[in-house]
């Protein structure tokens, strides 16, 4: 990003909108950082009005003391080595020589302890994105530039033990080095005369890198839900229906590694909780006998639906996102034809189309690298791993709804089970649902994560995580509620619901619950459509009799008259 660009994103910034206030910690002149940092932030907030604090010159860490317990909605902290002992930067003129070393190095470990410290202090609910020295250290050592000090590397190593103590901390992530590097090579970062004539030590477009960086890290992109991967010369090299399942390769041996790679990727990723699917044009039979071959790395249970027939790609995909119940802007599409990718990115908008490079390696490996950013996610929660087998069971349960009365036996003999918790102060499952869910949801509100903890602190507050189990197994955390109580009256500001539990009137008992709960006569409901909430509307519709166009208001006895019967045992 140049410095034209970021202020003129900053210009065009919303007016009216909500603020997110953020501080930037650094010791150095915030300068051009402060403005990188807030444009990087506009761009990935753009609904919101973004304004970014600055501490006190040459105290990182009296900075991060003093924020605390601050209004802030997120923290950036660009440590350098200057901020450990000034005689590690160029401005101060302190001796280099092997008699300051000693006290060089002992007070540099000291000062890190105190910013891991004051890192620590900050508020729970409050992100801290941390940037770790990024700039060459000055020439103190007694060694050559090409060989590593004794002293630089004691260093080295009391940096990772307090980048690994703040990590730690579930509020708390850090910058990569490496990604940064590449992005923004060491040769193009330290400007000397800025430095030394403004106290800002960064070129401009390192100073870019590193408040993108830190951006990334306090509003960080929805990770993807779902892959569908095409087969041939994708998944495996060669064609199966050509040379026998059989032939088909993925490993050293048979010159396929890259197929063998991303088949051990995508296992990864249905490990963590990512749907996988494949659209095939081939044989079924011929698949099959592939996927039954006992070296695959990823195994065909992880794999659902699977679409194997002589039909359009894109109708396959269509199929795919009605089973999983996800949107085509939720899920990345791979395979090894340009003109495969066009026909399904044209049939559906906003699903990322990604080749598969058979003989570039190169490109190969920036697929794997992309894939990761994609689907990557900074915790792996419960509900991850129960995905894929809730999945199955809906589509198994799917079929039994199409007749009134074969559903209404199906939930009676469910022996469903749904645990309210109302007190989930600290649950990263409730932020992610509210964030990650489209077709149930109240009004589309994303947050971040300073938002979201922050409102917990509100008089009256009221948040609900909704689990639920029956006897084909449970789905996990799969609802939140959450808003206030003023008297009688229950303000619910986000409610969302994971498509995973359509169609068991969950919906119905959370309402029910919380007018018990709450001894709430009437429940006010922050709703306006979105183009994705279509299952919400046609919930209130059903209740209301009418379909909503804003915020709604339901009263108990309203409800009691058109709520169907629930038969789950409530926790």
């Amino acid at each position: 990003m140049k410095l034209t660009e970021a202020l003129r994103i900053l210009q065009h910034a919303p007016k009216d909108a909500p603020g997110f206030r953020a501080g930037l910690a650094c010791g150095y002149t915030p300068l051009h950082m402060q403005t990188f940092l807030a444009a990087h932030l506009q761009q990935r907030l753009a609904e919101r009005t973004v304004t970014v604090a600055t501490g006190l010159y040459g105290d990182l860490a009296g900075t991060l003391a003093s924020w605390k317990d601050a209004d802030l909605q997120g923290i950036a902290c660009s440590l350098e080595w200057a901020d450990l002992d000034p005689r590690l930067g160029y401005r101060e003129a302190g001796a280099w020589g092997p008699a300051a070393l000693t006290d060089i190095l002992s007070g540099a470990m000291a000062m890190l302890d105190r910013v891991a410290a004051a890192v620590e202090a900050v508020r729970a609910e409050t992100p801290v994105a941390v940037c770790l020295p990024t700039l060459p250290l000055p020439p103190l050592f007694h060694t050559p530039g090409w060989q590593a000090a004794e002293g630089r590397l004691a260093l080295d190593l009391k940096l990772a033990e307090t980048a690994r103590r703040m990590a730690r901390r579930g509020n708390c992530s850090l910058a990569d080095s490496a990604r940064l590097a590449e992005d923004s090579p060491p040769a193009g970062r330290y400007d000397v005369k800025a430095d030394l004539l403004t106290g800002l030590p960064y070129t401009l477009a390192h100073a870019s890198a590193v408040s993108g960086a830190l951006a990334r890290l306090l509003a960080p992109p929805a990770p993807k839900k779902g892959l569908i991967t095409d087969l041939d010369d994708t998944l495996w090299r060669g064609i199966a229906g050509e040379i026998g399942p059989e032939n088909v390769a993925w490993d050293l041996a048979g010159h396929a590694q890259l197929h063998g790679l991303y088949q051990k990727l995508l296992a990864a990723l249905a490990e963590e909780g990512a749907l996988i699917g494949a659209a095939s044009k081939n044989d079924p039979a011929t698949v099959q006998q592939a996927f039954e071959r006992d070296d695959l790395l990823l195994q065909p249970d992880r794999i659902f639906p699977v679409e194997v027939h002589w039909g359009p790609k894109s109708g396959s995909v269509e199929r795919i996102l009605r089973t999983w119940n996800i949107g085509a802007d939720s899920v990345v599409f791979v395979d090894d034809s340009p003109a495969e990718l066009a026909e399904v990115a044209a049939a559906h908008p906003g699903m990322e189309c990604l080749l598969f490079p058979n003989a570039d390696y190169a490109a190969a490996l920036a697929l794997l690298r992309r894939l990761r950013d994609l689907f990557g996610k900074p915790r792996i929660s419960e509900e991850d791993a129960l995905r894929l087998e809730s999945i199955r069971q809906r589509a198994s349960f799917v079929p039994a709804d199409d007749g009134r009365a074969d559903a209404e036996t199906f939930l009676k003999q469910a022996d469903a089970a749904i645990r309210f918790d109302f007190s989930p102060a600290d649950d990263p499952r409730a932020l992610e649902l509210v964030n990650k869910t489209n077709q149930f949801n109240l009004n589309g509100i994303r947050y971040t994560e300073g938002d979201w903890n922050a409102r917990l602190a509100c008089p009256g507050a009221v948040r609900v995580v909704v689990s639920y189990r029956d006897k084909f197994g449970p789905l996990g955390k799969i609802a939140v509620l959450e808003g206030r109580q003023e008297g009688e009256t229950l303000f619910i500001d986000a409610w969302v619901m994971s498509c995973r539990a359509f169609s068991r009137r969950i919906e119905h008992q959370c309402l029910q619950t919380m007018f018990e709960r709450y001894a709430a006569r009437e429940i006010r409901f922050a709703f306006q459509p979105t183009p994705r909430n279509g299952p919400l509307q046609e919930f209130f519709t059903a209740i209301a009799g009418q379909p909503p166009t804003g915020p709604v208001t339901l009263e108990q006895t309203q409800f009691e008259e058109k709520r169907p019967a629930l038969y789950h045992r409530i926790v």
